[in-house]
């Protein structure tokens, strides 16, 4: 059974920063496409950044130059570096991993950016 595992969101003021993490109960060694998706009150869930399936990262217009997408196979954990956060990046924030032709989602972590 796949499980992942957010944390570490938060409340921040605008401009501040916050690392999310997503643990993996499985290997992630390979494992592609998976990435970090949010979802703000109102609104459809979107994509944030992405391991693609070659490997490389994609990221939403809106999160360029701000957040790193990383992950450590070692530790089965994948990263979001979020920095210069604003009131609009607001969501609950979910990862998400590929196997066996299934989509797994974990419960997801809330960011609020709020002064």
């Amino acid at each position: 059974q796949v499980q992942l595992v957010e944390s570490g969101g938060g409340l921040v003021r605008p401009g501040g920063s916050l690392r999310l993490s997503c643990a993996a109960s499985v290997s992630i060694f390979n494992v592609y496409p998976m990435g970090w998706y949010r979802q703000a009150p109102g609104k459809e869930r979107e994509l944030v950044a992405t391991f693609t399936t070659y490997g490389t990262t994609n990221y939403a217009d809106s999160v360029k130059g701000r957040f790193t997408i990383s992950r450590d196979t070692v530790k089965n954990t994948m990263y979001l570096q979020m920095n210069s956060l604003k009131p609009e990046d607001t969501a609950l924030y979910y990862c998400n991993l590929p196997r066996d032709s299934t989509v797994y989602w974990g419960q997801g972590t809330q960011v609020t950016v709020s002064s």
